[in-house]
């Protein structure tokens, strides 16, 4: 497992390197090799994949859209540059911007901030050796909680990775990208670092962006303990086209608003620190962090935040073969001076709005497994307990506080008929709390409650000849669902909790291994989101995210050359709004990559998109009733990138 000790050999979920004499204490790092990682997705009773990187290597993964392109489940769709609406079972569904609904991890320690917001563009897929998906509640393992569930990037290591990996892409649009990093590993330990560049005039006009990243992460071997350090530190620069209309987005869809010079601009440094002990049949993990972010970002005003969050985590593992029992505890705390300006052309005005944000959110969560056979039956629930307060200077001294306490249970099941096919069922709530985004509208606080949402979810994965398959179908009842919609350029989006609504739908994929020189892979997305007997809305369809969604890929060709015609089809668009009044069309896309392998250390590829130059609407940003309203994103203009990747 990622985040899981090894707990003896008898233990069905034991990492290899644990001690092989349990009476010998030994303390491990975890999430060291895919294994680990891919029996983590194997036992759970529910949704979840594993994407090597090397399933996206050959395309300019600007963002986690290209990487989860064929996550099944997962809707991810670009609005611009590395902007990326994220969303998996409707989580978040009517957040125009930010991400909201899901546990964003790298190495299994939290992105989000304090108040459970977070910017999915602090997690590059470039460095990545693997992103696991877990879908809905079977991110409890992880302490999430939400409807959508959670995606953890896992970083290389110096024995993951070791040596120097050099990468360079660049293409359409002005732009240009850079990679290199190396790994070493010796008796003392092993070491990782990464540095890489990123720059694109954009698809679209005042698109502009500019990033900077380090990662790094140490083991250190000292008598007989080992302790993993990381280190993240980047600089993001983007400015915003922003929607646009519907006529502009289909008919002039370059166009860009250069209106407030609105951009998104973050500088921050995340450092965090993991170690693990086993015991025999027990083991324990304990780790902390810290986040430092700065935040520019014109819009509508002058955003101007200085954030620093911080926290905590334990995690514990019992295991005798046939019963498994885990459990763990994570703090985050975070403090935020926020202020507004006035936005005179993308610079600060007057000031009209100051305060002091503070956050604190506790998740403490248990899972009970217990094995009989070829049957795992799963008992487990998180209690969430969160606080937001908010003391105001400007426009006026006031002071706002917000406090929640939620816990939500969860039953599964396990049938593992053989080594190659399991079925699964379970029974889960899923609570989110609403962040500063929801609760601070304008100027004061709002009474907004926790999303809560019972899910049933059934399904099966495996592999059967030259097949393998990866099918669930879940239905949400959810309540109090935080839905936003935008109301106009001059004052933020607000929040407000639904009465009672409807996510339901079957998440697909289907790999076929028609030769040994050609693989076709599919994913398939029914979505039926909606209103539930709603007083103003009645039975409407939530808007933003269409019914069907359908992708493939035929890769021809062997390792040393492979070819790779793709297509997006979207057989019907989605509805723009909440009374249901306008919907956009569907749209199919066709797209190319190609790789060829230059000896053992030098690969070549090409990514080329939207070869018909298709016109259509990629994203939406919702409002109640469409009237005309520049809500909407253009799909992605066609264009072609090449690159090149060296192994040493």
């Amino acid at each position: 497992m990622l985040w899981e000790i090894a707990a003896g050999a008898s233990t069905a979920l034991a990492l290899a390197g644990a001690a092989d004499d349990e009476q010998q204490p030994s303390i491990v790092i975890t999430g060291e090799r895919l294994n680990d990682a891919a029996e983590e997705v194997a036992s759970r009773p529910g949704g979840a994949d594993l994407v090597p990187a090397e399933e996206y290597e050959n395309k300019v993964a600007v963002s986690l859209r290209d990487a989860l392109a064929f996550s099944p489940g997962v809707y991810a769709q670009p609005r611009f540059g590395q902007e990326v609406r994220l969303s998996i079972r409707g989580s978040g569904i009517s957040r125009g911007f930010h991400m909201r609904g899901l546990t964003l991890l790298q190495d299994g320690i939290p992105i989000n901030l304090a108040d459970d917001n977070g910017d999915f563009h602090e997690l590059d897929p470039t460095i990545l050796r693997e992103i696991q998906v877990l879908r809905g509640a079977n991110a409890l393992r992880f302490g999430g909680s939400t409807l959508g569930g959670a995606v953890n990037g896992i970083t290389p290591t110096g024995s993951t990775a070791s040596g120097v990996n050099l990468r360079l892409d660049g293409g359409s649009f002005a732009t240009l990208r850079g990679l290199a990093s190396f790994g070493t590993e010796a008796d003392w330990g092993d070491a990782w670092v990464a540095l890489n560049g990123d720059r694109s005039d954009g698809a679209r006009q005042h698109d502009r962006r500019r990033a900077l990243r380090f990662n790094g992460n140490i083991g250190l071997n000292a008598g007989g303990v080992q302790t993993r350090f990381y280190a993240n530190v980047q600089t993001i620069d983007q400015q915003l086209p922003g929607a646009l209309t519907f006529g502009d987005a289909i008919m002039r869809p370059r166009k860009g608003s250069f209106a407030g010079d609105q951009q998104r601009d973050i500088d921050s440094v995340r450092l965090q620190n993991r170690t693990a002990f086993a015991f025999g049949q027990a083991s324990a993990e304990v780790g902390a962090f810290v986040n430092i972010k700065s935040l520019f970002h014109p819009i509508f005003q002058v955003v101007d935040q200085e954030s620093a969050d911080y926290g905590a985590f334990g995690r514990v593992h019992w295991g005798t073969g046939r019963l498994d029992l885990t459990g763990g505890i994570t703090a985050r705390f975070g403090t935020m001076d926020s202020a507004r300006f006035v936005n005179v052309n993308g610079r600060r005005g007057a000031m009209t709005f100051k305060a002091d944000l503070s956050a604190r959110t506790i998740d403490a969560y248990g899972e009970l497994r217990y094995r009989l056979g070829g049957f795992s039956l799963i008992a487990g629930g998180i209690y969430t307990h969160g606080v937001r307060e908010q003391d105001r200077f400007v426009p006026a001294i006031a002071r706002a506080r917000a406090s929640y306490d939620q816990f939500s249970p969860k039953f599964g099941l396990l049938y593992e008929p053989g080594s190659q096919l399991t079925f699964y069922a379970n029974l889960s709530r899923s609570h989110e709390l609403p962040g500063f985004i929801e609760l601070a509208q304008i100027a004061s606080f709002v009474p907004l409650a926790a999303q809560r949402a019972w899910t049933a979810e059934t399904g099966v994965r495996g592999q059967a000849g030259i097949a393998r398959f990866d099918l669930s179908i879940y239905r949400a009842r959810v309540k109090g669902e935080l839905l936003q919609f935008s109301v106009g350029p001059d004052i933020p989006a607000p929040t407000f909790n639904a009465d009672r609504t409807l996510h339901q739908g079957i998440e697909a994929g289907l790999d076929l291994d028609l030769a040994r020189w050609a693989r076709l892979r599919q994913v398939y997305q029914f979505n039926d989101f909606r209103f539930r007997g709603d007083a103003q809305f009645g039975d409407n369809r939530l808007p933003v995210i269409p019914r069907h969604l359908y992708r493939a890929e035929l890769r021809l060709g062997t390792e040393d050359l492979r070819l790779s015609p793709s297509l997006e089809w979207v057989p019907r668009g989605a509805w723009a709004d909440y009374t249901n009044s306008f919907k956009v069309a569907g749209y199919v896309s066709l797209s190319f990559t190609a790789e060829a392998k230059a000896g053992s250390s030098i690969s070549l590829f090409v990514d080329a998109r939207n070869l018909t130059g298709k016109r259509a609407i990629g994203d939406i940003s919702a409002v109640v009733q469409y009237q005309g309203q520049a809500i909407f994103y253009p799909v992605e203009r066609r264009s072609i990138f090449g690159g090149v990747r060296a192994r040493f």
